[in-house]
């Protein structure tokens, strides 16, 4: 799937329009616009403002599998995650695990 067509993706599966990712991203609706209509492809960074709009990162934009929102406090939980040892990392899931399941 190229740019143009997952960002047509992005907005229907979220039922934005041209002009809300234009406000969410601070592109001009014409810049959005173009690249939807006349399937111009988007440089660098106006893709990664159309990630920003979107709360994605680039990686997530080209990924292929499910795409997860990487929130504040996700990102912050992924911060205290990566300093963890290996036997702490394990007991962090498994308390998140039981955690979810009550």
């Amino acid at each position: 799937m190229d740019a143009t067509e997952k960002i047509k993706q992005l907005l229907a599966q979220r039922g934005w329009t041209a002009y809300r990712l234009s406000k969410n991203s601070g592109l001009a609706e014409s810049t959005i616009t173009n690249i939807l209509k006349r399937n111009t492809v988007p440089s660098i960074p106006t893709l990664e403002a159309i990630c920003k709009g979107f709360g994605i990162t680039i990686s997530q934009f080209f990924a292929d599998g499910e795409m997860i929102e990487i929130t504040p406090d996700i990102s912050e939980l992924i911060q205290y995650y990566t300093v963890l040892s290996p036997d702490q990392k394990v007991i962090a899931i498994q308390l998140l695990k039981n955690m979810n399941h009550k």
